[in-house]
C-alpha cells in the first residue's frame, strides 16, 4: 500500500451529516461525500494484509485494497474503472449496502475497520462529477432478444452486462418508473432517486430498451405495488425472446394475523413508503398514508422497520415507538468468535437517532380501536430458549397507536409471477435455480433464468447486483456458446 503504516497512525472517519434538526425538514440525502483530503486519509488506513478478507466479504467481490491505494494516490480516474470492473452502480452501494466487506476487513479484528463504503461513494461521485462514467454501447449487435423483468439492481445489473455484450435487452416494469424497490422501497433521504435516473439514462444509450407500467403474468395480489396499464403473458414472452430473466423483488410482505389486524391505521411498511416517494416525484397520491401528529408504532426492528421511522418523523409524528420480536442483541460482538463473517450486534441508524423508542422482545397480541380505526397496540414482552419463544407472565401492555406500519420482511417474491412461468420452487418459494452445473441461474423452463430475489429470497441491493451480473454472463452463454463477461 502507498502508506504501509497509515493504519497505525490514522484513525477511521465517518462521513459528515447535517444534524437531524435540519434534516427532518425534507427529503434530501444529508450524508456528505468526503473530501479528497479525507479520502486520502482513510484511504492510507488500508493494510498490507496479506489476505484481504474484504474482497471476499463483499459479494460483487470488489478490489477494495486496489481502489483504496488509488485514491490514496489521488488516482481516481483508474478507481473508477477498477470499481466498476465489479460493481456496475457503486454510487448505489456507496450509499445504501450495510457494508459487509467492512466487518471482514482484517483492521476490524482490534480496531475500526477502514471505511470501504464512504470511499466507494467517494469514487462513484468524482467518476461522475468529472464525466468519465460514459455509456458503453456494444461494437457488433448479436441479433439475440433478451427480455428482463424487473427493474430492480438484478434486473439493471444483468440488462447492462447483456446490453454491452451486444444483445437486444427489453426490460419490463410494472410500475411507472424504472427502479424497482431501488425506486419505491427506499427513501429519497437514504438515495435519491436521480441516481438511478441517469444510470438509466446511460443504459438506454447503449441500447437497453425500458417498458414501465406492464405486467408480465395475471392476477397480481393487491398486497403489492402494480401501476401497470398492459398485460403480457409469460407464454408470449418466451415465445418472442432468445431468453428470459425473472429479476423482480421478494414483495410478498410477511403479515401478522392477530386480532384486529383488519382494523383501519394498520398497513404494510410497503403501502406508506412508496407513497411518500411518489409524492417526493411530484405525483398526486390519493388518501396518502400520513403520520402527522400521530402516535406511530412500527413492528419490525429492520432496514425497512428503520425506514418508516425516518419517514414517519419527517412527517411530523407525535412519537414512533418501534418493537422488535427478537431480544436486544449485544452492543459489541465478540469479533474472536465472529470475524470476518457479519455480525449480530445493536445497530442505531440514522432514523433512530431523529427520534424513536426501540422496544425488544415484544410480541403483539391484538389491536384494539373504535369506528373501525385503530387506537392501540396490546402487546407482551417474551423470552427465547433454545430457539423457542415463550410469554412473559403478567407482561402485557398497551400503548397507544394511531398508526401501525408492519415491517418485518418479506416471505418470497409473488407467487401469482412464478406460477405464470410454471417454473419449480424451493421450500422459500424462490425460483428454483442453481449457481453452478453446466447452465446457471436457468430454471426448470427452457430459456427462462432467474436472479436476485426471485432466486435466493430478499436479500442486500449488493447480492442482487451480483445474482445480475452472473446471470447475465450465463445467459450469454446460453445464448452464444461461450462469454466474455465476468463471473
Amino acid at each position: 500500500m502507498g502508506k504501509i503504516t497509515g493504519f497505525m497512525e490514522f484513525q477511521r472517519q465517518e462521513e459528515d451529516h447535517l444534524e437531524p434538526a435540519a434534516r427532518l425538514k425534507n427529503y434530501k440525502e444529508f450524508s456528505i461525500t468526503l473530501t479528497d483530503a479525507q479520502a486520502k486519509v482513510q484511504g492510507a488506513r488500508c493494510m498490507d494484509c496479506g489476505i484481504p478478507f474484504c474482497n471476499t466479504g463483499c459479494p460483487v467481490n470488489n478490489q477494495i485494497p486496489d481502489w483504496n491505494d488509488l485514491v490514496y494516490h489521488g488516482n481516481y480516474r483508474y478507481a473508477v474503472d477498477n470499481l466498476h470492473s465489479t460493481n456496475n452502480f457503486p454510487e448505489f452501494t456507496g450509499r445504501i449496502c450495510p457494508a459487509p466487506c467492512e466487518a471482514a476487513c482484517t483492521l476490524g479484528i482490534n480496531n475500526e475497520p477502514v471505511g470501504i463504503k464512504s470511499i466507494e461513494r467517494k469514487i462513484a461521485d468524482a467518476g461522475w462529477e468529472h464525466g468519465w462514467i460514459v455509456p458503453q454501447p456494444a461494437a457488433v449487435k448479436t441479433g439475440k432478444k433478451v427480455a428482463i423483468i424487473g427493474s430492480g439492481p438484478a434486473g439493471l445489473a444483468a440488462a447492462q452486462q447483456l446490453g454491452r455484450a451486444g444483445h437486444d435487452v427489453t426490460v419490463f416494469e410494472k410500475n411507472d418508473r424504472v427502479g424497482g424497490l431501488l425506486r419505491y422501497g427506499i427513501p429519497d433521504f437514504k438515495m435519491e432517486k436521480d441516481l438511478i435516473d441517469r444510470r438509466v439514462e446511460q443504459m438506454k444509450a447503449e441500447g437497453v430498451t425500458f417498458r414501465t407500467s406492464t405486467l408480465i403474468g395475471k392476477d397480481f395480489p393487491a398486497t403489492v405495488s402494480n401501476m401497470a396499464r398492459d398485460t403480457i403473458f409469460p407464454e408470449d414472452l418466451v415465445k418472442d425472446y432468445d431468453a428470459v430473466i425473472m429479476a423482480g423483488g421478494a414483495e410478498a410482505p410477511r403479515d401478522l394475523p392477530v386480532p384486529g389486524r383488519d382494523l383501519k391505521g394498520v398497513h404494510f411498511a410497503m403501502d406508506f413508503l412508496p407513497q411518500q416517494n411518489r409524492v417526493n416525484a411530484g405525483d398526486k397520491v390519493k388518501d396518502q398514508i400520513k403520520a402527522t401528529g400521530k402516535h406511530v408504532i412500527v413492528i419490525g426492528g429492520g432496514d425497512t422497520g428503520s425506514d418508516c421511522v425516518g419517514t414517519s418523523n419527517r412527517h411530523g409524528a407525535a412519537s414512533v415507538t418501534q418493537f422488535e420480536l427478537m431480544p436486544m442483541p449485544p452492543e459489541q460482538e465478540n469479533k474472536p468468535l465472529v470475524w470476518p463473517y457479519w455480525p449480530t450486534k445493536l445497530r442505531t441508524s440514522s432514523s433512530h437517532e431523529e427520534g424513536c423508542e426501540r422496544d425488544f422482545a415484544v410480541a403483539t397480541k391484538r389491536f384494539e380501536g373504535k369506528g373501525g380505526k385503530v387506537e392501540k397496540i396490546i402487546a407482551c414482552r417474551v423470552e427465547w430458549k433454545d430457539g423457542k419463544m415463550t410469554e412473559v407472565a403478567n407482561s402485557e401492555f398497551e400503548l397507544k397507536a394511531d398508526l401501525v406500519l408492519l415491517a418485518m420482511g418479506f416471505v418470497s417474491p409473488v407467487q401469482q409471477v412464478l406460477d405464470a412461468f410454471g417454473v419449480q420452487k424451493d421450500a422459500r418459494g424462490n425460483a428454483r435455480a442453481t449457481t453452478d452445473g453446466d447452465v446457471c441461474y436457468q430454471t426448470s423452463v427452457p430459456k427462462v433464468f432467474t436472479a436476485g430475489d426471485m432466486r435466493r429470497g430478499q436479500s442486500l441491493v449488493v447480492w442482487a447486483i451480483r445474482e445480475g451480473r452472473q446471470c447475465a454472463r450465463a445467459v450469454d452463454e446460453f445464448l452464444m456458446g461461450s462469454s466474455v463477461l465476468p463471473r
